[in-house]
C-alpha cells in the first residue's frame, strides 16, 4: 500500500473540512481521467504497453535496445584501447603528470609506487575500418565494421555500486528509474504477450572476481512499478510462479482474473491509486506469459547453424551465450529493451587468466547476436550497446610481473561500443593519451551515451521528464547531455 494514500485516507475530520475546498476538485479531476484511462484501455484492450501521446518525439533510427552490460568494468587497455609505446614503460613509476594529483580508489592509495602495466596481449587492426581489437576479443574481431568503437567514455563514479547505479539510471543516488523503465514508460512495446523489458543475469566463471546485482539496475524508480524489468532466470522456471499450480484449469484461470479486473477497477475508481492499475496489466501480463514464455525459451526451431554460430553453451539455461540468443528471439517478439548483466569483470588481480575466461564466455555469443540480427534485417532498427561501469588503471595493483599484473578502478576513460540502427558502422570515436588514462579527444559523458541512446529511439532526451520530489526528473541529469553527432548515422 502507498504510504502516502493511506495517510490521508486516515485523516482527521478536522483535517478533512479544512482541505475539502481545494480538494473536491482534484478528486473530480482524478475520477474523470481515471474513467478516461480505464475507456482507453478497454478500446485498445490488445495494446498491452501503449507508448506516451507524442511519443517518439521524432522519427527514430532503432526500435528496440540490447544493453550488454559487463558488470565490474573491463580493462579497456587489454581489450580495445590499443598502447604500444606501454611497453618502454614496464614496471616504472606512472608519471605524476599524467596522474596529476586525480583521486584513485583506497585500494592502492596507499602503495608506494603505481608500476605501469603493459598489456599482455596481442592487438591488430580489424575489418576494413581497422578498429583495434585484442587477440582476447577473437569473434568481435569479426563485427569490428558494424561497431562504432567508442574510446573516451568517462563516469562520475569510482566504485562499483554507486558506478553501475550510474550507468543503468543516470545517477549514483539510488531510487532513480533505470534506462529500459524510461523507454519501457516513454515508447511502450510492440510485444503484446512479453513484458516490454526483459532483465538477464547469466553465469559467469567461477574463479571471477564478481561484484553485487542490485535490482535498482532494472527497477522503475519513480515511475509506477509496472515499468519495472523483468528478470528471466536460468535455473527452474525462468519467471517464478508464472505457471498454474497443479490442479488449476486455464479457463478457471482467466474466470478468476477477469473477476480480479473487475475488483481492481472499483478499487481504482474510488481511491485513483495507478498502482492499482499496475497490478491490473501484470496479473493480466503474468497469464499471457503462461504461453508465450515457454515458447520463447524453446530453442527447437533454431537450425544448426545458428545454434552452433552462438557457441558450445547455447543450450546451457543460465549461460551468456543463452540469454544472447534469448535476446535475439526476444527482440524478434516486440520487446523493447532487453538487457544482459553479465558479472566478473572486477580484476583487481590475477588479471590476464581472469579476463581471459570472461571473454571465452561473452566473445562468441556476442558477436553472434550482432551477426544473428544483422542476418534477419533486425540489425538496422535494433541498437546493440556494450561496456561496463567504467575503465581500469594502466598501472598494477599489488604484485607485477610481465605475465601477471592487477588493476584498480579508473573513471576516467574507458571504451564501449555501439551498433545498429541510428550508428554509424566501422568507426573509432574519441582518443586517449599514451598511458589511457585521460582523454585526449572528443570526451563521451555516460549521460550523453544516454542521451544518444534515446535519440536513436527518437526520444529527445530534455523533453522526456517525470515529476519527482519537486524536479522534473530526467534520465541524463539535471545539467544539459546531447547525443554525440559524430557517431550518429
Amino acid at each position: 500500500m502507498n504510504p502516502y494514500l493511506e495517510y490521508h485516507q486516515l485523516q482527521t475530520r478536522r483535517r478533512f473540512f479544512k482541505g475539502a475546498g481545494l480538494k473536491v476538485g482534484g478528486v473530480a479531476l482524478a475520477q474523470l481521467l481515471g474513467q478516461r484511462a480505464l475507456a482507453i484501455r478497454s478500446s485498445r484492450d490488445e495494446d498491452v504497453h501503449p507508448a506516451l501521446p507524442g511519443f517518439p518525439h521524432f522519427a527514430p533510427k532503432a526500435k528496440n535496445l540490447i544493453y550488454l552490460h559487463m558488470n565490474g568494468a573491463p580493462a579497456q587497455m587489454d581489450l580495445f584501447d590499443y598502447k604500444p609505446e606501454m611497453e618502454s614503460f614496464f614496471d616504472k613509476d606512472l608519471p605524476e603528470s599524467v596522474r596529476n594529483n586525480q583521486r584513485i580508489t583506497t585500494m592502492t592509495s596507499r602503495q608506494k609506487r603505481f608500476p605501469v602495466a603493459p598489456s599482455k596481449f596481442a592487438f591488430e587492426q580489424c575489418g576494413q575500418s581497422g578498429v583495434m581489437m585484442s587477440e582476447l576479443v577473437p569473434f568481435m574481431k569479426g563485427i569490428a565494421d558494424d561497431i562504432t568503437m567508442i574510446k573516451s567514455v568517462h563516469t562520475d563514479a569510482i566504485n562499483h555500486d554507486p558506478a553501475c547505479t550510474f550507468v543503468m539510471t543516470g545517477s549514483e543516488v539510488p531510487g532513480k528509474p533505470s534506462l529500459g523503465s524510461w523507454l519501457s514508460y516513454g515508447l511502450g512495446s510492440e510485444s503484446q504477450d512479453l513484458p516490454a523489458f526483459v532483465v538477464f543475469t547469466p553465469t559467469f566463471p567461477k574463479a571471477s572476481q564478481a561484484q553485487a546485482l542490485f535490482t535498482r539496475m532494472w527497477s522503475s524508480g519513480f515511475l509506477p512499478s509496472k515499468y519495472d524489468g523483468v528478470a528471466l532466470r536460468g535455473t527452474g522456471d525462468p519467471v517464478l510462479y508464472v505457471k498454474n499450480p497443479p490442479g488449476v484449469d486455464p479457463r478457471d484461470r482467466r474466470a478468476m482474473l477477469d473477476a480480479l479486473g473487475k475488483l481492481n477497477r472499483k478499487t481504482f475508481g474510488r481511491f485513483g491509486d495507478p498502482e492499482t492499475q499496475t497490478r491490473i496489466s501484470q496479473y493480466e501480463m503474468a497469464f499471457r506469459m503462461q504461453s508465450s514464455v515457454p515458447e520463447l525459451t524453446d530453442l527447437g526451431t533454431e537450425s544448426k547453424a545458428t545454434l552452433e554460430m552462438y557457441g558450445p553453451n547455447v543450450q546451457k539455461p543460465g549461460t551468456y551465450a543463452h540469454s544472447a540468443i534469448l535476446t535475439r528471439r526476444l527482440i524478434e517478439r516486440g520487446v523493447r529493451t532487453v538487457q544482459i548483466l553479465h558479472r566478473g569483470w572486477d580484476q583487481h588481480g590475477n588479471l590476464p587468466k581472469l579476463i581471459k575466461g570472461q571473454c571465452m564466455d561473452v566473445d562468441q555469443p556476442t558477436a553472434a547476436l550482432v551477426k544473428d540480427l544483422k542476418q534477419r534485417g533486425l540489425l538496422d532498427d535494433t541498437l546493440v550497446v556494450f561496456g561496463g561501469e567504467f575503465g581500469r588503471t594502466v598501472y598494477c595493483q599489488g604484485k607485477l610481473s610481465r605475465e601477471n599484473y592487477g588493476r584498480d578502478h579508473h573513471p576516467r576513460n574507458f571504451c564501449m561500443w555501439m551498433a545498429g540502427g541510428g550508428i554509424k558502422a566501422g568507426m573509432t570515436y574519441g582518443e586517449t593519451d599514451d598511458f589511457s588514462y585521460n582523454i585526449t579527444e572528443n570526451p563521451v559523458h555516460l549521460n550523453e551515451i544516454n542521451a544518444t541512446i534515446m535519440h536513436c529511439l527518437g526520444i529527445d532526451n530534455h523533453r522526456f521528464t517525470f515529476p519527482n520530489q519537486g524536479l522534473q526528473q530526467r534520465l541524463t541529469g539535471v545539467e544539459d547531455a546531447y547525443p554525440v553527432q559524430g557517431i550518429l548515422s
